[in-house]
């Protein structure tokens, strides 16, 4: 018999078996702390899949050294579909920052869907003198290593905000890194720090209150939270864009259809319209690709920060 004619027999075979898939709960993986983005995020997703798959869909949360401890726990887990993988940015910087890693993003797990990314807002203390992101470019720049900027943690996307920033806008600030984004943003609000790259939604009322400046906003286009605060790219560094976003993935060797499923689901779920309006309250927007996309934008992404981490010499905690 033919490889041709095996094939077609084994797809055959394996026909009824997925037309029942899913049959059991499906575990979604968020290897971050609980009440942060991602959680919050597989949360909604989980809440909306039950009904379109007919089966419960649970989160669970199992942070670690920087996202390492859940997503080994999903590589290893049966590529199956019923385990899968909330990630995010933090996977793709992870990919160079961290070399030894039990596992590696594109080799043992193939990517399901894009869910949405959020933009950031660089906030700066009242005491630095500066109106605009063009007068900060210009007092950095008469100030060299003067000036320093909060972060929640070496390779966060907020560190990684701020090195994209300090490279295209060829500029000396010193990175100053705390255990969490907690104490970053309380350093900055007391003037200890002189400005941090923060979630848009957990700043914006500092910058309304006057207690902080908002200079820009990290995404191409302008938020509608803070609509009169320019993007980076227009006020000063163009090009500029630095996101937070999330993704589902699934361990490699999951079946296509399975994936193919998600996949048009996980979309359905973004184009809703009261699902685009929460998140767009909260500085959201939704990414809808197909896993081909989805697998390009990944590994764009890794090679992005791959040239940031390198010629900044960034070197792990």
């Amino acid at each position: 018999m033919s490889r041709f004619l095996l094939l077609a027999l084994g797809l055959i075979l394996a026909a009824p078996a997925w037309a029942q898939w899913p049959d059991r709960t499906i575990r979604i993986v968020v290897p971050f702390a609980a009440g942060g983005p991602a959680d919050i995020y597989a949360r909604v997703l989980a809440a909306h899949l039950k009904d379109p798959l007919g089966q419960s869909v649970v989160v669970e949360n199992r942070p670690g050294a920087g996202a390492i401890v859940g997503t080994d726990a999903v590589a290893k887990s049966p590529a199956d579909g019923y385990t899968l993988l909330m990630m995010s940015n933090t996977h793709t910087v992870n990919e160079t920052l961290v070399a030894n890693k039990p596992y590696q993003l594109m080799r043992d797990f193939v990517p399901v869907a894009p869910v949405n990314e959020s933009e950031l807002l660089l906030v700066v203390h009242p005491s630095v003198p500066v109106a605009s992101l063009k007068d900060l470019l210009a007092h950095v720049k008469a100030n060299p290593g003067k000036l320093n900027y909060a972060s929640s943690g070496i390779g966060t996307p907020y560190h990684m905000a701020g090195e994209l920033f300090k490279a295209m806008a060829g500029l000396d600030i010193v990175h100053v890194p705390h255990r969490g984004s907690s104490g970053a943003r309380a350093d900055v609000l007391a003037g200890h720090q002189h400005m941090m790259f923060d979630a848009i939604t957990t700043m914006a009322p500092n910058v309304q209150a006057g207690t902080l400046k908002g200079l820009a906003t990290t995404a191409k286009a302008r938020s509608q939270i803070l609509p009169n605060v320019p993007t980076a790219d227009e006020a000063g560094v163009p090009g500029y864009e630095a996101t937070i976003w999330l993704g589902v993935m699934a361990p490699t060797g999951t079946p296509k259809p399975a994936v193919d499923r998600l996949n048009r689901e996980i979309g359905k779920i973004i184009a809703r319209s009261d699902v685009k309006s929460d998140w767009s309250k909260q500085g959201a927007a939704g990414m809808v690709m197909t896993p081909d996309a989805f697998d390009r934008y990944l590994r764009a992404d890794i090679e992005k920060w791959a040239k940031l981490i390198r010629s900044a010499n960034i070197k792990p905690e």
